[in-house]
């Protein structure tokens, strides 16, 4: 007892370290926690870490991660998000699985093990992206989204692999192999329904009861209660713990409860997950790196340029220019910690042997840390490849712009709106959005709208200032439209720019960043209600406008006063 309680403190304080220096040094926390395990491996110089428990509670770690998962995935969303998000990530997906699988089989690999092999290249890290997106200010733009979408709707498209892989590793034939995955499909088809009909009827009304007593103890005790039974039914029908988490993780997304589970939980998930990665690292030995260093930087490039051809491909078939194509594929290449997830899972059912393993969790390790660089450098390599700056310039120097042009960043329905309200009025406009679907929408109704972001400074840069007499941001996204208001005021300082606002702080951020008018859409729909009920009720429209923008004057202090008390 007292040598695991030392082992443990061990841990806690190389866990610490690390983390907090990665975290300062802003790199994912997720190779952090690699690392650690690879610190504390027995196949290391230094403290060597021997707890069994440990190895128990990481698995709880990939049941949570997939329970995590599947709260962002109820039916009702996945139906909502069958657009190009979903079909990206399929597409991508099953291409990438299959290419890889059929170069493993080309290179002598048994059919089995090459399956794995292209499941486990073909994940990316949802995790990384979004935290190095983050740290660049690019979450947000038409790439970054892309790029998020893509890496999200993946997890989804991969969960038939939980189900499959276990299967692998059984020594039968292969017709009898095509009997036991239809058996483990019909299971899972089973467990999915199970999974449904019990939280319809009781888990549901459970946490009506649960949260009606307002403990957070209580609710997290009942979350842990679904997950864990919920794994438990799927593990009895043949199938792996994460499956039945992630079927629970759909069940509650389906209900209110949604975003006060996910926050109840992510305490708890995040220690259990970081223990997975803990797991993981301990399993790389780097003694064995003499020998299969090469394969491993073999596997590392076949993974990332795989993805980046395919997503290329995928993406630029779907009518996103080229660099904003590329640049997606640059950000999607980088291994993911799905991948381990199913790695780890194959080496439980010994589909693959020690020594492969060894190289295919060496290729995602690598894979990790150069696809972060390509993240990180995306903007140069992909600009370097396409030379977007003469293109985009060109593009926009060929955009018929008269003087007194009024310029609209975003074509949804804002912009339509004053698309057409313009037109009508005979006023010279020219929009911008970055989605293909809605610019080709609009060149079909007649609309002056091109395909672009507002918020490119190479594009601003292509842009006739003396030619622009107004600009309206229509974007309801705060980064991009912070992001565009401090371009286009250093690019054109004397044009005034209207932009939407989501509520005052947002308001006072744009005009700070240089916006003429920052409307607060919450707090403007509520004066043109209030504005409307006057003017029924009688009250001269002088008096009504004048308290109106006396309102407005004060920058809406009044009414946000009143609301403080």
């Amino acid at each position: 007892m007292a040598e695991n309680f030392a082992q443990i403190l061990v841990l806690l304080s190389v866990s610490v370290s690390v983390i907090v220096l990665f975290q300062r040094l802003h790199i994912p926390t997720s190779l952090g926690y690699l690392l650690v395990g690879i610190i504390l491996s027995p196949h290391t110089i230094g403290p060597a870490l021997d707890v069994p428990e440990i190895k128990g509670l990481a698995e709880f770690g990939v049941v949570f991660l997939l329970f995590t998962f599947g709260l962002s995935y109820s039916l009702p969303r996945l139906h909502a998000w069958r657009g190009r998000g979903l079909g990206l990530g399929t597409a991508r997906v099953a291409l990438g699985t299959a290419v890889v699988m059929g170069l493993a089989m080309l290179a002598g690999m048994p059919t089995a093990a090459a399956f794995v092999i292209g499941a486990v290249f073909a994940q990316s890290s949802s995790t990384i992206i979004g935290s190095q997106l983050t740290e660049q200010a690019e979450q947000n733009t038409p790439y970054g989204r892309l790029g998020l979408a893509v890496s999200v709707f993946q997890d989804v498209t991969a969960v038939p692999f939980l189900v499959i892989i276990p299967v692998l590793g059984m020594a039968v034939s292969a017709d009898a192999l095509a009997g036991i995955l239809g058996l483990a499909m019909a299971k899972a088809a089973l467990a999915f329904a199970l999974v449904f009909f019990v939280g319809k009827w009781l888990f549901r009304p459970l946490f009506h009861i649960v949260t009606k007593q307002q403990s957070l103890e209580a609710l997290t005790l009942a979350v842990l209660l679904v997950v864990l039974l919920a794994a438990w039914s799927t593990n009895q029908l043949g199938l792996s713990l994460a499956f039945g988490a992630f079927l629970a993780g759909m069940m509650l997304g389906e209900t209110e409860f949604r975003h006060q589970v996910e926050s109840s939980i992510r305490p708890f998930r995040d220690v259990l997950l970081g223990l997975f990665f803990i797991g993981v690292g301990m399993l790389l030995n780097p003694s064995t790196l003499p020998d299969i260093w090469l394969y491993s930087l073999l596997g590392m490039v076949a993974l990332l340029l795989s993805k980046i051809v395919i997503v290329l491909s995928v993406v630029r078939r779907s009518g996103v220019d080229w660099e904003s194509s590329l640049r997606t594929a640059l950000i999607v290449s980088v291994g993911g910690e799905f991948g381990l997830a199913l790695l780890a899972l194959a080496l439980d059912a010994q589909v693959l042997d020690i020594r492969l393993g060894q190289i295919i969790l060496t290729s995602v390790l690598f894979s990790m840390v150069a696809g972060a660089m390509l993240i990180r450098f995306n903007g140069p390599i992909a600009r370097f490849f396409t030379s977007r700056s003469k293109t985009v310039k060109g593009d926009a120097a060929a955009i018929d712009m008269p003087a007194q042009t009024v310029l609209i960043g975003g074509y949804g329905r804002v912009g339509h709106t004053l698309a057409v309200l313009f037109q009508t009025s005979g006023i010279p406009y020219v929009a911008f959005d970055s989605d293909p679907k809605r610019v080709e929408q609009g060149r079909v109704d007649g609309h002056h709208v091109f395909y672009g972001d507002v918020s490119d400074p190479e594009l601003l840069a292509a842009i006739q200032p003396d030619k622009v007499a107004l600009v309206i941001l229509t974007t309801y996204e705060s980064d991009m439209g912070l992001r565009a208001t401090g371009l286009l005021h250093k690019r054109c300082p004397h044009v005034p720019i209207i932009a939407r606002a989501e509520d005052l702080q947002m308001s006072a951020q744009l005009m700070a960043a240089g916006a003429t008018h920052a409307y607060p859409e919450a707090i403007e729909s509520s004066l043109r209600l209030a504005a409307t009920a006057m003017t029924m009720l009688n009250m001269p429209s002088a008096e009504v406008d004048s308290i109106m923008q006396g309102i407005r004057d004060w920058d809406y202090q009044p009414v946000v006063e009143d609301v403080a008390k």
